[in-house]
């Protein structure tokens, strides 16, 4: 290993990247767009969602009472409505593609006053399952409220409810260290996976065997050069993410392991895939196939958290999942211990991989 024609190979590959537009597009530019798009999608995400009310009992004292119980809930915000009858108001709610309404019928104070049974229509729209749950819950807590002044119960059991650590995170917090991971992912697989199956096919490897460089120095160079890339992206999403989309997360020492194994991960795996492939065709179909399931399932855009049980499981056995997680680990909860482990799981498919395509890898053809 002579460090010289190591850094000599690394300025080559720095220098034909950088002519590559799309390269740079791909590795810089395009997780920058990502965080601004999601962002700018979610950045109202913090805010309740809307009930729409029509309170159709002439504003009586009951119906007040219930509307300021529904907001109380803290899981919606009532906007009353206008205008508007009980029985069109499922039509208005459908033109105006609102996902939630509540009708307060006529009659629903001097019902409650005589303890008479009285239904309160509510209106939810299936598709919108944030929306049409809070609703249903708001309305499910004003209800059992109002049931138990009118028997004079008294409220025995509750819960407390906080954010954990004591903080509010946003989506774009989630986001950021999902899109270091998706950048750690994506420039060193696609990458590496069509350099390798096209210089075997073009004869650039044996070409590249007659000269002083060895392998394991063309291999180091390409794993300095996407570490450096890798950690320019990080660098620039933290910053967009902090600075301009208001994100607040933990920057410390901490993320740098994941930043430097990371690209030692998915250069080793690409390498590997290219050398398994026999054309930069099926190179490419086989770096998608590894690819594109872990930029999905292994907590890029969204929490894997969120994820149906049987599709967590499959996140957990993809190697970006422990890169994400440890990175939010750290980035989101401080929870070093956690970030430990994910490291260590980071570290042993690495070796795993690494010593895959080692095997795999060769300057000439047998």
């Amino acid at each position: 290993m002579r460090p010289r024609r190591i850094v000599s190979d690394f300025k080559v590959t720095a220098r034909g990247y950088l002519r590559n537009s799309a390269a740079i597009f791909f590795s810089l530019i395009f997780p920058v767009i990502l965080i601004g798009i999601f962002g700018l999608i979610f950045s109202s995400s913090g805010s309740l969602p809307t009930l729409y009310v029509l309170n159709a009992d002439h504003n009586s004292a009951a119906s007040r009472q219930f509307l300021a119980t529904l907001n109380a809930t803290h899981a919606v915000s009532v906007s009353l409505v206008n205008g508007e009858t009980p029985q069109g108001f499922s039509d208005y709610l459908q033109s105006q593609q609102y996902s939630a309404g509540l009708v307060i019928p006529a009659g629903f104070g001097t019902a409650y006053a005589a303890h008479d049974p009285v239904q309160l229509p509510l209106y939810v729209n299936p598709g919108d399952q944030a929306t049409s749950g809070a609703a249903e819950a708001a309305v499910g807590s004003a209800v059992t409220a109002f049931n138990l002044h009118a028997a004079n119960g008294s409220l025995i059991v509750s819960a407390a409810m906080s954010e954990i650590g004591g903080r509010t995170y946003t989506y774009v917090d989630y986001l950021v260290p999902g899109l270091i991971g998706f950048s750690i992912l994506t420039s060193p697989m696609f990458a590496m996976t069509e350099v390798t199956a096209t210089y075997r096919k073009e004869g650039l490897f044996r070409q590249l065997s007659l000269t002083p460089l060895t392998r394991a120095e063309w291999l180091t160079s390409k794993i300095m050069w996407y570490t450096a890339l890798t950690l320019a992206a990080a660098a620039i999403m933290i910053s967009m993410g902090y600075f301009l989309l208001g994100a607040r997360f933990i920057i410390s020492w901490e993320i740098l392991p994941f930043l430097l194994l990371g690209p030692f991960l998915f250069v080793s795996l690409g390498m590997l895939s290219g050398s398994i492939a026999k054309t930069p065709e099926t190179a490419a179909i086989v770096g998608n196939i590894i690819t594109f399931p872990m930029m999905f399932l292994a907590g890029t855009f969204f929490p894997v958290s969120s994820f149906p049980p049987f599709l967590q499981t499959i996140a957990h056995l993809l190697p970006l999942y422990y890169v994400i997680d440890g990175l939010s680990a750290v980035m989101l909860f401080g929870n070093n211990v956690r970030a430990l482990v994910d490291l260590v799981v980071v570290l042993v498919i690495a070796i795993v991989i690494f010593i895959g395509a080692v095997l795999a890898f060769r300057w000439r053809e047998e």
